[in-house]
């Protein structure tokens, strides 16, 4: 088994994935991290959950020499989610590298507050097809120093229909970088995007250690919404992610759950990026255990225990239903898959789901008093990074100056803007009116409770 300590990277490095933690590379790990070092183009293919991001992360800042004139890297990925979460990976990893400057760039954000990040420069880029596109055709976004190039999560992108936007942006480096392609499943489509941008790529498949089950199940219903309640009244999972494939039934269905008490997020296209965020956040930390959601959560959705999958509606392509279930079954756990059906869609299902058993609803016994709720809710801090504030500072707060169980406090999430801490529920209420009275770091901000 590889250990980090054992990479051709730098000490600080090695400290500082020691400090994170890092101790045994993952094979998907071991499998790149010395060919990217080496310099070599590769396409990877690995699952989400598998390590991947750290895997390209790594040797990625290993060659970063911070504060040049222009981006020395380029990652394109399918989503503003995925944007976010490799950017965290890439600012984790690397704070033994003083001022490295990473950008993200994705719709949904003003492109005026983007192009003033980029006129201050900036080392590593992440973006979506379409917004680099639009700063390539603003000429705020030059591309003329990158070395590095990384597609994640190309299969994805392809689905979307962004090849054109892809090629466009390629066509524009002015250098041939180093050329990483990584992706979940290996669509034909992949093959001609790869021999338009790598050269001599190296391919790397590799399967996790403990490969998690997903059990999937499909059920032939006439009232969805119905249908749901009785499922999850059911299986009773602690966490639940439910697809929808429109923004309307994703509404719809949210508010059909809350009226049955169950702590319920809700996520789709019509959200601005703080909203999303939060949504997951909220999510991701107890507060709302279920989340219903359009496909914009079927990729970069980065949590370990989702328990539970439901496809309310089922997806046009196998590729979808294939990263929709993927949310599930990480970590080493195995998670469950359950689709709804009319007896018209029953083809489609055997088409999409072939490994589904085929149920029905009778068979199941619901406990009519049962409704998913939150262990926390979730308090925002006007106040972030910006503000020098760091998560020993609001633990410090709340312990110190008010005094609480460090057992009552849960995930504490500092943004550049923003601050979130999870309060347990039974105090929150009561956390939140303590914090509108005291100060944090001598200074006073503005809190109120999320959802």
């Amino acid at each position: 088994m590889q250990h980090f300590k054992d990479l051709n990277i730098s000490q600080e490095a090695k400290k500082t994935l020691s400090i994170l933690g890092f101790e045994t590379l993952t094979p998907i790990q071991d499998g790149v991290i010395p060919a990217i070092l080496e310099g070599r183009d590769l396409i990877a293919q690995a699952q989400t959950g598998s390590g991947k991001t750290l895997a390209f992360a790594l040797p990625l800042i290993e060659k970063i020499t911070p504060q040049q004139q222009l981006p020395q890297a380029l990652i394109i990925a399918p989503t503003r989610e995925l944007c976010e979460q490799i950017a965290s990976v890439i600012k984790s990893i690397s704070i033994h590298k003083a001022n490295l400057k990473v950008v993200t760039l994705y719709g949904g954000v003003p492109l005026r507050g983007q192009s003033a990040s980029l006129e201050k420069g900036a080392d590593i880029i992440i973006g979506t097809a379409g917004r680099l596109n639009d700063h390539l055709f603003r000429k705020t976004l030059i591309l003329d120093n990158i070395k590095t190039l990384i597609l994640d999560e190309a299969d994805r992108m392809l689905d979307m229909g962004f090849y054109d936007d892809i090629i466009k942006i390629t066509s524009s480096l002015t250098k041939k970088p180093q050329s990483l392609l990584f992706s979940a499943t290996y669509p034909e489509n992949i093959d001609k995007l790869a021999r338009a941008i790598l050269k001599d790529p190296l391919t790397v498949q590799t399967e996790t250690k403990h490969k998690a089950k997903i059990d999937e199940f499909a059920y032939e219903v006439k009232n969805k919404d119905e249908a749901v309640l009785t499922i999850l009244q059911s299986y009773k999972p602690s966490s639940v992610v439910i697809f929808c494939n429109t923004k309307v039934q994703t509404d719809e269905l949210s508010d059909f759950l809350l009226d049955n008490d169950f702590d319920v997020a809700t996520l789709h296209g019509d959200f601005d990026q703080r909203d999303r965020n939060e949504s997951l956040l909220q999510f991701s930390n107890g507060s709302f255990p279920v989340l219903v959601a359009t496909d914009v959560a079927s990729r970069g959705l980065d949590i370990d225990n989702i328990e539970m999958i439901i496809n309310y509606d089922i997806p046009h392509k196998k590729e979808t239903y294939t990263h929709r279930i993927g949310r599930t079954a990480r970590a080493g756990k195995d998670g469950i898959a359950v689709s709804l059906f009319a007896r018209r869609s029953k083809e489609i299902i055997e088409e999409i789901m072939p490994n589904a058993s085929i149920g029905s609803l009778d068979s199941l016994k619901a406990d009519k008093n049962f409704a998913i709720q939150g262990k926390f809710r979730t308090i925002h801090i006007d106040g972030g990074k910006r503000d020098k504030l760091r998560k020993g500072d609001i633990l410090g707060t709340l312990c110190k100056e008010l005094g609480m169980d460090p057992n009552d406090i849960g995930q504490i999430v500092v943004t550049d803007k923003a601050s979130y801490a999870a309060i347990r529920k039974h105090t929150a209420k009561n956390t939140l009116k303590a914090l509108q009275k005291t100060t944090i770091k001598k200074r006073k901000f503005r809190v109120w409770m999320l959802g």
